[in-house]
């Protein structure tokens, strides 16, 4: 039987057990259908960040959530089911805060704005950045790092084509510089996960001085020219 929640029962005078000054009475309440999800998809996430999703089992999901594992099966079909839900969740995160990101008009703080959007989540979401750079199951390959890549890629093609069409470019190749440049940040922020070294802002500055002026026109002290300073 699952747990179940409790809730307060206020009392008033004379309970009618004989007794006064007594902890009020609790009643019991299951768990809705949204909630036992919601907790099961926590718990999953909690789990796959620190253990990844060979060594989550869903006994261990089942026993952490403190239900049986028929209750797993019955909201997910499984473990691979919830990981779905999961990383669909994150993706789904981290591509808005992208996309919302990308306000400005200057190309240049467009990339500062992408850079500072994945370290914030990298920042605000640990556990779901370290589910995504996992290695995924073989049948959710829409859920690997490099499928992350190429969907954030996706939000930035028009805009680089946009940009290039402007400069006499070919437009043609926004979506390998969007790959390289998108690529680039994503794996700088896999290793910037653990190191956390040097601050975010200036980690945001460093990947727009190597994107913006190459290698060859590197400033010795990169500046942000957008608002954000930390």
């Amino acid at each position: 039987m699952e747990p179940v929640a409790t809730a307060g029962k206020s009392s008033t005078g004379n309970s009618g057990d004989g007794g006064e000054g007594k902890p009020p009475r609790r009643t019991r309440r299951r768990m809705t259908g949204k909630e036992r999800r919601e907790q099961l998809v926590d718990v999953g996430r909690t789990l796959f960040a620190a253990r990844g999703f060979e060594a989550t089992s869903v006994e261990e999901i089942a026993a952490k959530a403190g239900v049986s594992k028929p209750v797993v099966y019955e909201h997910f079909g499984g473990k691979e089911g919830l990981y779905a839900v999961v990383v669909d969740r994150e993706m789904r995160r981290l591509l808005d805060m992208v996309a919302s990101a990308l306000t400005a008009g200057h190309p240049r703080e467009l990339l500062e704005q992408a850079a500072f959007a994945l370290l914030d989540y990298i920042d605000e979401y640990t556990d779901g950045f370290r589910i995504m750079v996992r290695d995924s199951p073989v049948a959710q390959s829409h859920g690997s790092f490099a499928s992350l890549i190429s969907d954030i890629a996706t939000q930035v093609e028009d805009i680089l084509g946009l940009e290039f069409k402007s400069r006499g470019f070919d437009p043609k190749l926004a979506p390998l510089y969007a790959q390289a440049l998108v690529g680039m940040v994503a794996l700088t922020g896999q290793w910037w996960l653990d190191v956390r070294k040097p601050k975010k802002a200036e980690v945001a500055a460093h990947l727009v001085n190597l994107a913006w002026h190459g290698l060859g026109d590197l400033e010795a002290k990169p500046r942000l020219i957008g608002h954000r300073r930390a």
